[in-house]
């Protein structure tokens, strides 16, 4: 990552499951990390103990970056824990639900993220855990439930964050290919959002 931080209009990381967003995090931000900021798409806070697909946000934490510099977008209501929800409170963490996002534009959504998580003026992370998706949009992330985001709301979730100069890195993550449709319809949202997120680049 050294040779990359600093240079990169966006580095793009496709995982494999959500573990890679602590790497990609600590190793980009270095000394820099208390003024980073990450936006996560998500459908669960990830801030379990230990080392998993479930922990990379209490992780980066434990490393540094402010809580007060993140921002949780399309959290959904049954799969988090009380116990979570109440630790994401005292990480003063921002939560955007599921439940709220439907009386709101995704501008207006994304604009509060990005001032959240650029507050201290450092670079931003973009998290896409594509969990956070509907399960009929993406069949091959284990995790996804009914009543998720659209496949539409997500690639405009992706231009939106990347089209602002300070989000230097994302990554997309949860999908598993052996068990997609014969449609391929999760690979190609995936596909989808990264060329969403080299429209958003080019649109700066």
């Amino acid at each position: 990552m050294d040779e990359l931080r600093g240079k990169q209009d966006l580095l793009v990381t496709l995982g494999g499951d959500n573990a890679i967003t602590y790497s990609v995090g600590k190793g980009l931000w270095a000394d820099e990390i208390g003024k980073a900021g990450l936006i996560t798409i998500d459908a669960h806070h990830d801030i379990r103990e230990g080392i998993s697909n479930g922990s990379p946000v209490r992780r980066l934490i434990a490393a540094g970056l402010q809580g007060t510099h993140i921002v949780q977008i399309g959290i959904s209501d049954y799969a988090n824990s009380p116990e979570y929800a109440k630790r994401v409170k005292e990480y003063g963490i921002t939560v955007i639900t599921r439940a709220e996002m439907r009386n709101r534009s995704l501008e207006d959504i994304m604009a509060q993220a990005l001032e959240i998580a650029g507050a201290s003026g450092g670079d931003i992370h973009y998290d896409l855990d594509m969990d956070v998706c509907d399960r009929t949009v993406a069949p091959a992330c284990p995790a996804a439930t009914p009543g998720g985001l659209s496949a539409d709301e997500v690639r405009e979730l992706t231009f939106l964050a990347t089209s602002h100069a300070s989000v230097t890195s994302m990554d997309i993550t949860e999908i598993d290919a052996t068990i997609d449709s014969t449609d391929e319809r999760t690979i190609r949202l995936g596909a989808l959002c990264v060329l969403e997120a080299a429209a958003g680049v080019a649109s700066r």
